[in-house]
This record gives structure tokens, sequence and C-alpha cells, in this order.
């Protein structure tokens, strides 16, 4: 059974020790930033069922995340901010926060808010499904699975995978990829294409298929 994966954005330590010891204590799996920066990269690297905000955080600060998450991304989002004025609030759910709960707070309502969020979240995950061969896509959860078996992907490789299954059989080069995917100008050397198409590839290993084809010369395609 897949544990329900929580990541906490939280700079404070004592209170970011608070919600990891808590929501461990009741069978969550619990990733840790204490930074907006650092969160960006968890999202991107694992699957992710629900987020836990603070608002003033060091270098991208709480808004900023948010905004980053809502350009991809429907996971429940509860903001936990010492800010608790009517207008901040009224715009962080204006702006894509599922919830907002103000320092201090008491831990069994939180825990309260993040299972009405969670049911939330199941109830709409029915929505858009992509098939292709053996592998099914839930747009809305970002499940992944092969041949009925779940599939983790980073937020980069669930991007690219999308790329190629919403472009059956078109050949993409490398700058392709980079421009579709990253947003941004292709000035980076090959390697970090070729990184993610190869973890990519091994993800989706049956043993049999092959399912990302290189063209040699020309970049890759989906076959």
């Amino acid at each position: 059974m897949l544990l329900t994966t929580i990541l906490i954005v939280e700079d404070d330590s004592s209170i970011h020790s608070l919600l990891k010891e808590a929501l461990e204590l009741h069978g969550f799996d619990v990733q840790s930033a204490y930074s907006g920066t650092e969160g960006k990269l968890l999202i991107e690297q694992h699957s992710i069922d629900l987020v836990l905000l603070d608002l003033m955080l060091p270098g991208m600060d709480g808004e900023q995340f948010l905004g980053h998450i809502r350009q991809s991304s429907p996971v429940p989002v509860i903001v936990i901010s010492a800010k608790n004025d009517q207008p901040t609030k009224l715009e962080l759910l204006t702006n894509g926060a599922d919830d907002y709960l103000t320092k201090p707070f008491d831990v069994k309502e939180l825990l309260a808010r993040i299972q009405i969020q969670l049911r939330h979240a199941a109830k709409t995950s029915t929505g858009k499904l992509i098939h292709y061969s053996d592998i099914r896509i839930n747009m809305d959860t970002r499940e992944v699975t092969l041949q009925d078996q779940p599939v983790h992907l980073t937020g980069r490789e669930f991007a690219i995978l999308l790329l190629f299954l919403e472009n059956p059989q078109k050949v993409f080069s490398r700058s392709n990829i980079y421009e579709s995917v990253w947003k941004e100008p292709f000035i980076d050397s090959d390697k970090t294409i070729n990184m993610h198409i190869s973890n990519l590839r091994n993800k989706l290993n049956t043993g049999s298929k092959t399912y990302i084809k290189t063209i040699w010369g020309v970049g890759f395609k989906f076959d």
C-alpha cells in the first residue's frame, strides 16, 4: 500500500518538527523543505499528495511557490501562516490555496483539515485519463501506471512523458523538449535532456518493449 506523502515547506525548525512528528504519527510519509526553492525541487522529484505551506520563507516565498505549483499541479495546498488579516487570506485562497490556517494552530484541527482535502482530492481523481499501450496517466492526480503498476516520476519526467503521449510519433529534438518542459530557451548542454530521457526509459522498461526511441542526429520519439 502506497503511503500518502505530505510536503512540509516551513523554515521554523520547531514548527517543522512538530508538524513532521504529528504527521508521521498518523501514518503519513513526509518530505521536508525549509525554503521555497527546496520545496520546488521536491515537488519535481517526488509524487506529493498534499502541501503544508508557510508564507514567509527564505528565497522563493510562499506566494511565489504557490504560483509555481498551480502552473502544473492540482495538489491540495494548506497555507499555515502567522498572517491573519482577511485580505491576505482571500488573496491566497483566490490564487490557488485550498485552505488557510493561522498560527498558532491546533494540531488536531490541522489533521482534520488535511483529511478533508485528501477526501476532496480523491473524489476528483477520476478526471482526464490518457492511455497509450500499457501506460495510463490520470491527469488530475498525476498518477502513472505501467502494466497496472505505479511508476514514480519526477516533475520533469512526467512533463516529458506527457509531451510524448500528446504527440505520438512526433520526433522531438533536444531543444524542442527543453523549451517545452523547462519553458526556457535551450542554452543547456545535451546532458540534461539525455539524463532525463535515460531515467524515463529505465522507469518505463518492461524488458520486452522500448517506448522511447532515439532518432540519431535528430532527437527522440515515443513509439
